[in-house]
């Protein structure tokens, strides 16, 4: 048996301003280019990933695998299209030398310069080329789902947790129906649907209602005898027509129970899509409540940091992850014992350096990137410090997200300004695992505040140590406040941009 395995992943923002050319896909590769072949396998096996995931599938079956690319990228702008090309010519080389089956790690929200949907037509190439192979495919929760998709694939499985914490998980159960269809001859039978609705990220959380209660109804429905379920909040913010939450049932030749699994999904979803409004405190008042916190555990032992999440700037939804407002705003509030995790400012670094450890500095720190989507012109924040700390910026994972992957900052500073730690990095990184900071000397578990660039994926790595949480409004590409998004292309009418009533569903 012969198995294709590969992983093409980036969510787009299409209000981004950051690139996104080929070399983003090298993430974790020392080369800046996506991992190819053996290099691949290596680096993802044993992980908890979706190709963790697959590769132990595959060799508990004496199978033989071939992984010409993973190629996974931090969220940012549309995909340019020669990365794209370079990436699907891989994959589709590799299917045309002949397989039993393939494999896909893909994310489900990829825009391209050229395509509003990156992944349908992938797996419709692949169809094509071969038109009896099972075809199996693990998605992102955050997926826009188009209707390529489920026409071409057998089997779909999408993630069950944000933070996402089943992504080797989601490998496993994509899978094993595919072996399945090879050597037993099941008939994987696959329903889809969506509904006219943006939940905001913020309100994605699967620990929170509605999310939670929907994920525990896609996990029964797989111990009632589908083969996957799937519930995709999907990704707010790319303007493109089907953008929004939508749902998979996949069945062992049994539509009609595939649809009734996806309608309860939907229905569920819709009838209280109300609670995935996030509602949004303005930054002073965030910071008036930090304070007042900070005051009241003074004298009393505090246990774990109280969390400042930067939630508009957010690497892994597409932020610049160079606005200052919010850490402008911690500076001014007067906070102490505060480790930040990060500015994205490649130059403040080489400038950092060049001050070298242990010496006192002023920099122009940060808002190197115009947001044109929300009209917002960088405005670098002037900072006083000490050269703490500096690092290669390389770690690996120590879960429960992506365990073991190896994860790069690029070239690191630990700039301590007496009360703020701050760390900057040269590439793109969301801060999830306290790798992050103990491999740059910090133990986060210890600081009084931790501020965040983050929205969700935070909690797998320190919700178990936050005494509490604030969420602090501050300026990009990764507003909560859709007011500030020039939507274009999105369907409409679609909640909550408009007040629809009528789902207007549509399900195939």
């Amino acid at each position: 048996m012969r198995l294709i395995i590969a992983m093409m992943q980036h969510e787009t923002n299409t209000f981004s301003p950051v690139p996104t050319p080929l070399e983003r896909f090298a993430r974790g590769n020392t080369e800046p280019v996506p991992y190819e072949g053996d290099a691949a396998i290596e680096a993802f096996r044993d992980t908890g990933t979706a190709l963790g995931g697959f590769i132990e599938v595959a060799e508990s079956h004496g199978a033989e695998i071939i992984c010409p690319i993973a190629a996974s990228a931090w969220p940012s702008g549309v995909v340019e299209d020669a990365a794209y090309d370079y990436m699907t010519a891989k994959i589709c080389d590799a299917v045309a030398q002949g397989c039993d089956g393939i494999l896909l790690h893909l994310h489900g929200a990829m825009v391209t310069e050229s395509l509003v949907d990156g992944e349908g037509p992938l797996i419709k190439r692949l169809r094509e080329m071969a038109p009896d192979t099972p075809i199996g495919v693990a998605l992102d929760m955050h997926t826009n789902f188009y209707p390529d998709m489920a026409t071409y694939a057998d089997v779909i499985a999408g993630y069950q947790t944000y933070p996402h914490v089943d992504i080797y998980e989601t490998g496993v159960r994509a899978a094993k129906p595919i072996i399945a269809m090879i050597k037993d001859g099941i008939r994987p039978t696959m329903a889809w649907g969506n509904r006219p609705m943006l939940p905001h990220v913020m309100r994605q959380g699967s620990g929170d209602f509605p999310n939670q209660e929907l994920q525990a109804m896609a996990q029964r429905m797989e111990q009632q005898g589908a083969l996957s379920a799937s519930f995709f909040t999907g990704f707010p913010h790319a303007d493109i027509e089907l953008a929004g939450s939508s749902a998979v049932v996949v069945t062992n030749n049994d539509m009609a129970l595939a649809e009734k699994m996806r309608d309860e999904l939907l229905d569920f979803a819709w009838d209280n899509r109300r609670d995935f409004i996030y509602e949004i405190e303005p930054l002073g008042e965030s910071l008036v409540r930090a304070k007042k916190l900070a005051a009241e555990t003074k004298s009393a032992e505090q246990k774990g940091p109280i969390v400042l999440l930067d939630h508009y700037d957010n690497a892994a939804s597409g932020g610049s992850m160079d606005t200052m407002k919010v850490l402008e705003g911690i500076l001014e509030a007067g906070l102490t014992d505060v480790a930040f995790f990060a500015v994205f400012d490649p130059d403040a670094v080489q400038q950092l350096i060049q001050a070298g450890i242990g010496n006192e500095t002023t920099i122009a720190l940060g808002g190197k990137t115009d947001l044109d989507a929300i009209k917002h012109k960088a405005s670098p924040l002037e900072v006083t410090g000490r050269v703490k700390l500096i690092s290669d910026g390389r770690f690996k994972n120590h879960g429960p997200m992506s365990a073991g992957m190896q994860m790069d900052m690029g070239p690191t500073v630990v700039f301590d300004t007496g009360k703020v730690e701050i760390i900057v990095i040269s590439s793109h990184l969301e801060p999830h695992d306290e790798a992050a900071f103990l491999t740059l000397g910090i133990d986060p578990a210890r600081k009084k505040f931790l501020g965040l660039k983050s929205r969700v994926h935070w909690r797998a790595g320190f919700k178990h140590i936050a005494a509490e949480t604030i969420d602090c409004a501050g300026i990009g590409v990764c507003t909560s406040d859709y007011d500030m998004l020039d939507f274009k292309h999105v369907r409409r009418p679609i909640f909550p941009l408009d007040q629809v009533n009528d789902p207007a569903s549509t399900n195939s």
